[in-house]
């Protein structure tokens, strides 16, 4: 080689472009968005392996490659080829193909099977895969159920390389093939191509932006119909994402027209193609003209229907007169009823339908517990569910009745997505207790009200002043404002609450006042540590969780102690704290998997960021990783004592869990909290997202950060107004019975 070099910054041109040959011995790296890589080739023409760097959709071991680019002499590296272009072609040679198939790439089968199959089939193994794939059980070790998911994995690989090839070949990412593969099947690439804006309402992951540019490359005009149509409904959708269910039309043609930039013609005109479609619907919050997603706008609508027939029923049990029922609860419960607790549950026993609205400590479960004995001794068939798996744990561990979560209670189907439980297979109850209420959006609502029967009685319980559902609508807020249903909002601490400064904060928070952040004399449950500035905030946080909370407190830093962000973004976000702390308390070993941006390893904590029907794990859910096997390309987790099984290729779904946002910790509890509230994050900074946060702590909770910054969150009641419509529509009736339930502060 000729080594006459021109100096560059770091690195120094050696020759003109060269074509280079050979077999990929090993893939140091590969990037699935952009396709850069780094390869080990065992070239034609030199002795030792080369380093190449370029560019490939996809690729493996044991592949051929054929590259032309020119020669590099990298100051840190050393001598590299950087290939302008790079073309890979299947494996002949047996090395090839037992390094091809032992790569990972084909699940179901690792080095040990690849080295077995290659020494039974020898260069005829892909045609046998193909073929004849019943022949594979020849193979010792390789039974029915591995030799299907060797075959499907084959056929499903050939799919999702074309897939990549085809994103690549528009310069888009490559690491959501598999679930591009997963939602489309063998029609992808032409559902891709015939409108290509489909991936951005389909796929999570991929935007608009990136669907934009495949039908840019495609040819598809800036001014094209079916691209301003996608453009109104994506920003719909975002709106969506935000909790609204639709958007004022003086918002939603801006969006448009930034979005898109198109004239604010172009975008009226989609809209009424939009409209006359049925995607979206035209109508009024108050005085403002919106528009919804048609979906959205129809759940409101039947949640409005169902409540106001449900209200104005018969009740479902024989009456039960309270001046026996409350002495006799008292007997059986020995305790002593609070006067604001008693007439609670006085207008329970009357009402076909009620809510219960209260913060921690002011015997909201007490309330519940004492209505479903109360029931229950008199026949009452009851159901009791929550919208998360940890919050439906709490309410059984609470009242001793089984309580399920709402997916399970409706019955997924997993094939559809839907449930199995509606209007022709109602639910079978007298009485229907929903906790946590705050969490639930509106189409989990509809659902679950379309299977609950005329008949049933309906208990709703939850937090007014916790933040609104992740998902569109804010059902608990719109039924309570709306008065059509009786209300009892309890405010009364009771004496054994009041000692934990965990609650006397949380309330003082909610009233619009700064908790107290001195360093408590003695033991406490509330504690505030002082970090002006987000990198002292990171490294005291992770002194917090890995050693000062375990010894004081006794409690295991990763299934114990949650760290809870106002937000994902920033140097203490969610993100970056779960690279420091993962790196702190889990470092991976040898068996680990990097996908989608994230490592995983066994022992690590995890949360599931989207609903699986099939696997039965819900968004918000955590669990813990028992092990990755790379032989299968696949990663198991333990999610409350179940096993889930996820391909590498499905971790899109998954993320570390060492510190999650405050919004994906609704519904659940956890020992110890440790949240980080720095004027960083002041776009977040709002009373009932901290008021959330606090209350999540059972034995212990830890702000970290600026007496500022608490200041901030605790004055800003401003919160995004959501755009919804269910209280108007459940305005028309107002129950008799509404009424707020207090005492005496504490």
């Amino acid at each position: 080689m000729s080594q006459a070099s021109r100096p560059s910054n770091d690195q120094t041109k050696t020759s003109d472009r060269e074509v280079l040959a050979g077999l990929v011995e090993r893939v140091t790296y590969h990037n699935g968005d952009n396709g850069f890589c780094v390869l080990r080739i065992k070239a034609r023409g030199h002795r030792d392996l080369v380093t190449t760097v370029g560019h490939a959709a996809t690729i493996a071991a044991g592949e051929w490659v054929t590259a032309s680019g020119e020669w590099i002499n990298d100051r840190t590296h050393g001598q590299q080829f950087k290939a302008h272009f790079l073309r890979t072609s299947a494996p002949t040679s047996i090395d090839g193909i037992e390094k091809y198939l032992g790569s990972g790439l084909i699940r179901g089968i690792g080095p040990v099977y690849a080295k077995k199959m290659v020494k039974a089939f020898g260069e005829t193994v892909f045609d046998i895969i193909e073929a004849e794939p019943d022949r594979l059980r020849e193979v010792t070790g390789i039974g029915e159920v591995r030799a299907r998911r060797i075959t499907d994995a084959w056929a499903e690989q050939k799919i999702v390389r074309e897939i990549m090839v085809f994103l690549h070949s528009h310069t888009v990412g490559t690491a959501r093939a598999v679930r591009i593969y997963k939602t489309y099947g063998v029609d992808a690439v032409q559902i891709m191509t015939e409108n290509p804006y489909r991936l951005a309402r389909d796929i999570r992951g991929i935007g608009f932006k990136t669907a934009d540019t495949i039908a840019m490359k495609l040819g598809i005009e800036k001014t094209a119909m079916i691209r301003v149509r996608a453009g109104i409904s994506h920003a719909l959708t975002e709106a969506m994402d935000e909790g609204h269910c639709g958007l004022p039309v003086e918002e939603l043609v801006p969006l448009a027209v930034d979005l898109l930039e198109v004239d604010k013609g172009l975008v009226q005109t989609a809209m009424d193609l939009e409209l006359a479609d049925g995607t979206v619907i035209a109508d009024t919050v108050g005085e403002t003209a919106c528009i919804f997603l048609a979906g959205l706008h129809r759940a409101e609508k039947v949640i409005a229907e169902r409540l106001l027939r449900l209200v104005n029923g018969t009740l479902p049990w024989p009456f039960i007169d309270p001046d026996k029922a409350l002495p006799w609860i008292e007997q059986k419960t020995g305790l002593k009823l609070a006067e604001t607790q008693l007439a609670a549950i006085r207008l329970a026993l009357l009402s076909k339908t009620m809510v219960i609205t209260g913060g921690p400590g002011v015997g909201k479960t007490t309330i519940v517990n004492s209505i479903l004995r109360i029931l229950a001794a008199k026949g009452t068939n009851l159901l009791l569910c929550a919208p998360t798996g940890r919050a439906a744990k709490r309410m059984t561990e609470a009242t001793g009745f089984e309580a399920r979560t709402i997916h399970r209670l409706l019955e997924v189907d997993p094939k559809g997505g839907g449930f199995k439980r509606g209007p022709d297979n109602p639910l079978d109850c007298d009485l229907l207790v929903v906790d946590e209420t705050s969490m639930v959006d509106v189409m989990l609502m509809q659902a679950l009200l379309k299977a609950l029967p005329d008949n049933a009685a309906l208990l709703i319980v939850g937090d007014i002043d916790q933040l609104p559902s992740v998902g569109p609508g804010q059902i608990l807020a719109d039924i309570i404002a709306s008065g059509a249903l009786p209300v009892v909002r309890l405010t009364e601490i009771f004496r054994q609450a009041a000692h934990s400064r965990i609650i006397t904060g949380a309330h003082t928070i909610n009233q619009g006042l700064i908790p107290d952040l001195t360093r408590p004399e003695g033991e406490s449950d509330f504690y505030f540590v002082q970090a002006e500035d987000p990198e002292t905030a990171l490294r005291r946080i992770v002194e917090l969780v890995k050693i000062r909370i375990p010894q004081r407190f006794g409690l295991d830093a990763i299934r114990d102690i949650q760290v809870l962000c106002p937000m994902n973004r920033g140097g203490v976000g969610a993100h970056s704290l779960n690279i420091e702390l993962q790196k702190a308390l889990n470092p991976a070993g040898e068996r680990k998997v990097e996908r989608f941006g994230w490592t995983f390893a066994p022992g690590d904590k995890v949360m599931q960021i989207e609903n699986d029907y099939d696997k039965e794990v819900y968004n918000g859910d955590i669990g813990y990783i028992d092990d990755v096997d790379p032989d299968d390309g696949e990663l198991t987790a333990s999610f409350d004592g179940r096993t889930v099984t996820y391909g590498f290729g499905e971790l899109d779904t998954l993320v570390p869990a060492y510190a999650a946002t405050i919004h994906k910790s609704q519904g659940s509890e956890y020992p110890a909290v440790v949240i980080p509230v720095m004027t960083q994050h002041y776009a977040m900074l709002q009373r009932n997202l901290l008021y959330t946060g606090v209350t999540r702590g059972k034995r212990l909770v830890v702000l970290v950060g600026q007496k500022k910054a608490v200041a901030i969150a605790v004055k800003n009641i401003s919160g995004r107004r959501r755009w919804s419509k269910l209280n108007e529509w459940l305005g028309g009736g107002v129950a008799p019975g509404s009424r707020s339930m207090s005492s005496a502060r504490w």
